[in-house]
């Protein structure tokens, strides 16, 4: 009798336990989709705007990475022929 009350139990609690993963899962889905309701986007000129100055600084860094290198590739330079 303890037996077939325990199989009982177990065989409830896997499905209800897939009944409960599934009905987080759609709850999930359509919370998701209730909150990508609420979002502002950019407009095209507003993400223009951003690629325009993502860019920039970019390059700027680039320039001011390039120019330390540069520096310092001629200071190991200076220093190996006055060691060497």
């Amino acid at each position: 009798m303890a037996n077939e009350k325990n199989t009982a139990v177990s065989k409830n609690a896997k499905n209800g336990g897939l009944k409960r993963a599934g009905g987080s899962i759609s709850r999930w889905f359509r919370e998701m989709k209730s909150e990508l309701k609420k979002v502002v986007w950019p407009t095209r000129k507003h993400t223009l705007n951003n690629v325009i100055v993502s860019v920039t600084v970019m390059v700027a860094s680039g320039i001011v990475l390039w120019a330390f290198d540069q520096l310092a590739t001629l200071i190991v330079q200076s220093l190996i022929s006055i060691g060497g």
